[in-house]
């Protein structure tokens, strides 16, 4: 995480210099440790607060620039709203929020972790400081000439001063690690693709094994062995060799099945020979945030060590089209057996899935699967950005995603699934085609073909992340391209159900 500022945890004590956060109610009240540091300059506060129509609600700030009676060269006083009403989420919010204020001048930033009732909890505190980290992650590492006044300074820290300092250390552990599990997710899809190629995504990967995940890699020659025809027909028309990824963590009991997370790898997609429109073509190096995602999930996993096994794999190719890519009209044989007559080579998520869904089922026996894939723009259309979209054949892997993502903020809403839509994919010259034909509920005819390939009855969830995995809406702990969507989420799911 180098473009996270050095994060630590303190006693309420007065700051001498640089930035000053702190938190009130909708009534500008603050709590006591707040208070006694504040002074006279609540006085100030509530001067500034009518001023600025600012009546301290959930998520609103004030900035006072150099505060009489205080030593710091800003203070910024950030809204709770009613205390009563918080949850869980709006601790990472406010950490955001709080990171967002610290101009690209300050050095030092003191959050001061107190409600109007109290100290916040350690949990609480861990919260906000996981919301530091997740809003100051910015991709700029190529970019060679800035501004002197837009550059920050070399090192930038942040305290977050509580009640019980290790009690919020404690908590910060695996908070830092799923941190770092978003980040990474978010460094992937913001590569570019002549960086992030499938044999590079392949060795980034092979990394986790520095945080204790074993990592295994087949190559074309593998997969054709196995016969995994569908993958291999997206790729062939790539320079780029194609790559299937398989992680594993093993922090559950020896003989327990392991959960299963995978992930369309597509790290740059131009269509193939149903070739795509010029414009915007170049976010489809962001093609692969399915398989991102379950990188940075192992990676999080594993550093919090979590006491659960589990397995991620991914497919990794590049759709391109040269005089060897695949064509519309042909047909190929998916290692399941099963035949596919591709009409469209610009539907090749789907390809890739079906590959690699069928071999983790038949290798691993899982407990359950979930893919996540920015599959079709048909899930745009239908729920915007501030869903994915969840299609499933197990109720109760649907209601327990459904409130992990509502206690994350990484919602997920179900859409239906049956056999109507399966006469959609039906082909006169094989056992199945790979678009429906129409532009009539592309999502779902999407998600029927992949359930073809969850084999021996597999729970399994598909997560369609086109509008969240990448270029998603701006939110205050998110002002990246890459989202590092579903990380929290999939972390939220294991931790609450499946830990022992």
């Amino acid at each position: 995480m180098a473009d996270a500022p050095k994060l630590g945890f303190g006693p309420y004590t007065a700051p001498s210099q640089g930035v000053l956060v702190v938190f009130c109610d909708e009534g500008l009240e603050f709590g006591p440790a707040t208070a006694k540091v504040l002074g006279s300059a609540t006085g100030l506060v509530a001067r500034a607060a009518k001023a600025e129509r600012f009546t301290g609600k959930n998520g609103k700030s004030l900035d006072l620039i150099a505060p009489e009676g205080l030593k710091i060269d800003r203070l910024t006083v950030i809204g709770v709203g009613k205390p009563a009403d918080l949850k869980p989420q709006d601790f990472v919010k406010f950490g955001g929020v709080a990171m967002g204020k610290m101009p690209s001048s300050a050095s030092t930033a003191t959050v001061f972790a107190e409600l109007p009732d109290g100290a916040m909890t350690g949990d609480q505190a861990a919260d906000l400081a996981q919301g530091v980290l997740l809003r100051a992650y910015a991709f700029d590492r190529y970019k060679t000439k800035r501004k002197d006044d837009d550059k920050p300074p070399a090192k930038r820290s942040v305290t977050i001063a509580t009640g019980d300092v290790a009690a919020a250390r404690k908590a910060f552990v695996a908070r830092e690690a799923i941190a770092g599990g978003v980040l990474l997710a978010r460094d992937l899809v913001n590569e570019p693709p002549n960086i992030l190629y499938p044999d590079e995504f392949a060795r980034r990967a092979e990394k986790l094994k520095k945080v204790g995940v074993k990592v295994e890699v087949l190559d074309v020659k593998a997969m054709t062995k196995l016969g995994m025809g569908a993958l291999l027909g997206v790729g062939q028309g790539s320079r780029r060799d194609s790559r299937t990824v398989v992680m594993r963590w093993d922090g559950g009991k020896k003989n327990d099945a392991p959960l299963a997370f995978i992930g369309k790898g597509v790290c740059f997609d131009t269509g193939g020979i149903s070739i795509k429109p010029g414009a915007g073509m170049e976010d489809m190096k962001g093609d692969m945030a399915g398989a991102a995602c379950v990188v940075g999930l192992m990676h999080a996993l594993a550093a919090r060590k979590a006491k659960v096994n589990a397995v991620g794999v991914i497919g990794v190719v590049e759709n391109m089209p040269d005089g060897n890519a695949q064509r519309p009209g042909d047909i190929v044989t998916s290692m399941s057996g099963q035949t596919i007559e591709i009409i469209n080579t610009d539907a090749e998520g789907r390809l890739v899935l079906a590959d690699v869904l069928w071999y983790t089922a038949k290798r691993f026996k899982p407990k359950f699967m979930i893919d996540l894939a920015t599959l079709t723009g048909a899930i745009i259309v239908a729920l915007g950005q501030e869903y994915a979209g969840m299609f499933t054949n197990n109720d109760e892997l649907s209601h327990r995603l459904h409130l992990a993502g509502e206690a994350v903020d990484e919602k997920v809403w179900r859409m239906p699934l049956s056999p109507f839509y399966d006469k959609m994919i039906d082909s006169k010259f094989a056992d199945m085609k790979n678009t429906g034909g129409s532009r009539w509920g592309g999502a779902i005819t999407a998600a029927q073909f992949i359930q073809r390939f969850i084999a021996d009855k597999t729970p399994w969830v598909h997560l369609d992340i086109a509008g969240t995995g990448m270029d998603s809406r701006s939110s205050e702990i998110n002002k990246s391209w890459g989202s590092g969507w579903g990380v929290r989420l999939l972390d939220k799911l294991v931790a609450d159900h499946y830990e022992k």
